[in-house]
């Protein structure tokens, strides 16, 4: 243990807090005392009761606490707190080596014979080893925010209290993730919110998701997710069209090109389909069909019909869309 406290000795400390606490028993009746004669002037009453005398009032309660206050120099404020203190304590069940400040706590037990055996029993205090009554041991036994967090709980919660501002805690929770061992602490589940909080700006998506992707396990691990996979591909497929647009909009003669590529293939298709039905259909003399083959091969015929009449069709008036009924009719159903 050290051997001074402050600018002092520890022997002198210890001497100056035994003169202090008869200085905090001192405060505390002169508060009780005040609160008392706050009490008299106006004694605590029912909710919408009148005097204890059932004279009419010349004062209001606000306005006789508040003269009694102006009078001695003090707060409205403080001599209420005074008066509701003294009123919750009778005189024989103050402690005088208990300060005001945690009578006025303990106010908080409503049942009267709790509060005032509670008093004669207080805490364990671990950095003093006796058992004295503090403000913060008070709020731990009523469950109010303590002013010295020890626990990890208490901890948390103040942290929690300081943080409500938004700005602040953004700035809190970026120091802490710069904490390897700090952010090694939280559980797998809280790390993916983190993560996905993190990443609702679709530029940070964009940026933390590059990065990961380029380590081969995790890319590897996201691939064989079927919904990732497919989002995967259609995302190459949206990117070949973009490039291709931006292609076609810098360099107009590849429209050209396209244009006679796709001309060819259709006419290359509508040869093939020619072709190929001049080759099959003499090789068939003498086969015998069944009547689910022919009616096969008619509903193979229907949609080359559709198809054919849609193409003329596009041909000569430049529509080249292809409606709902139609495109159920090529998919044979």
């Amino acid at each position: 243990m050290s051997e001074r406290v402050g600018n002092v000795t520890r022997s002198r400390y210890e001497q100056i807090v035994t003169e202090a606490r008869e200085l905090v028993a001192q405060v505390a009746r002169a508060q009780f005392s005040l609160g008392d004669k706050a009490l008299e002037i106006e004694p605590m009453r029912p909710a919408g009761g009148s005097m204890p005398n059932g004279t009419d009032d010349l004062f209001t309660v606000e306005e006789s606490l508040a003269m009694f206050a102006d009078d001695i120099g003090v707060a409205p404020s403080t001599v209420k707190d005074w008066r509701w203190v003294a009123s919750r304590w009778p005189k024989d069940k103050r402690k005088d080596d208990v300060a005001f400040s945690v009578h006025r706590i303990l106010c908080s037990i409503s049942d009267e014979g709790e509060r005032w055996s509670q008093i004669e029993d207080p805490p364990f205090n671990q950095r003093t080893g006796e058992r004295r009554w503090t403000n913060d041991g008070a709020k731990r036994l009523v469950g109010q925010r303590v002013d010295r967090p020890v626990s990890v709980e208490e901890k948390v919660q103040a942290v929690t209290d300081l943080t409500r501002d938004d700005e602040v805690a953004g700035k809190v929770a970026a120091e802490l993730l710069r904490r390897p061992a700090a952010a090694a602490q939280v559980a797998p589940a809280d790390r993916v919110r983190v993560v996905q909080e993190l990443t609702r700006d679709d530029e940070v998506a964009k940026s933390v998701t590059t990065e990961l992707l380029r380590r081969p396990q995790v890319a590897r691990e996201t691939m064989r997710d079927d919904t990732a996979r497919f989002l995967v591909n259609r995302a190459q497929f949206d990117n070949s069209n973009e490039a291709r647009e931006r292609i076609r909009e810098r360099t107009p003669a590849v429209r050209r090109i396209e244009h006679t590529i796709e001309y060819l293939d259709l006419v290359g298709s509508c040869h093939s389909y020619v072709a190929t039905l001049g080759r099959l259909v003499p090789r068939m003399r003498d086969q015998e069909f069944t009547e689910d083959e022919r009616e096969t091969v008619r509903r193979g015929i229907s949609r080359v019909r559709a198809a054919a009449d849609w193409l003329e069709a596009a041909i000569d008036s430049g529509r080249f869309t292809l409606d709902e009924q139609l495109a159920q009719l090529l998919k044979g159903e």
